[in-house]
């Protein structure tokens, strides 16, 4: 099996508005980075066109309600790339770009290798963590007996 996430955020403001120019400025460098990690296996992708990522992913009729859905080989590449190298530093400064959502907006899930899950899966995964709490359908972090580095590095209450 392969862990697969989804983090959905609303920026702050439009992809073009210079309120979130080193977020989009970066996105490139980040996703690239990711896609090169040791366990990473796929990423929900956009057009390809530079500086977008997958922002084109978005929710709804929302274009700053956005998507990051990716599968890693186990929750140790993940938390390596999370929380081991440079995304870190723009993880810190994620309430500077996202909005506070108030609810959760990250959850993970186990896939059969070779799945590639939707972002329609994804958000029905959230939903379901959203209603019943972690369970083995949708789960955060806490959930994974093998997860330490979100003990340090996790979410705080106060950034989205």
């Amino acid at each position: 099996m392969h862990l697969a996430e989804l983090n959905i955020g609303r920026l702050v403001a439009p992809t073009d508005d210079p309120r979130v120019q080193d977020f989009m400025a970066a996105l490139d460098r980040i996703n690239g980075l990711g896609k090169r990690m040791p366990g990473f296996v796929w990423m929900m992708e956009g057009s390809g066109e530079p500086g977008t990522g997958n922002t084109e992913n978005n929710i709804g009729d929302d274009p700053q309600f956005v998507a990051n859905l990716t599968v890693w080989e186990d929750v140790g590449a993940l938390e390596t790339f999370v929380w081991g190298t440079v995304h870190k530093q723009f993880y810190e400064r994620r309430a500077e770009w996202f909005e506070l959502l108030g609810e959760q907006h990250f959850v993970m899930w186990w896939v059969d290798e070779g799945h590639r899950p939707t972002l329609a899966e994804g958000m029905a995964r959230l939903e379901h963590l959203r209603l019943h709490g972690d369970s083995d359908a949708a789960f955060g972090w806490s959930w994974l007996k093998d997860a330490h580095r979100f003990r340090t590095g996790g979410c705080q209450p106060d950034a989205a």
